[in-house]
């Protein structure tokens, strides 16, 4: 593990901060709401899952898998 946590924090707070600005211009915007779909559609076909949890992981798993490239 190269990055210390302090810089993953940054990098999280300054795409969160970019998508928060650009909307859909941004880069990740578009790959993290496609994991929230996945995510949401996952917890309407699992039956321990609900919806918004399996959005927020679905868009959480998008979002950490785009922090790490």
């Amino acid at each position: 593990m190269s990055e210390r946590p302090d810089d993953l924090l940054e990098q999280a707070k300054a795409e969160i901060s970019g998508m928060a600005r650009q909307g859909l211009a941004h880069p990740s915007t578009k790959p993290v709401l496609t994991g929230a779909a996945i995510g949401a559609v996952a917890g309407l076909v699992l039956p321990l899952l609900t919806i918004p949890v399996g959005l927020a992981a679905g868009a959480g798993i998008a979002f950490w898998k785009r922090l790490k490239r």
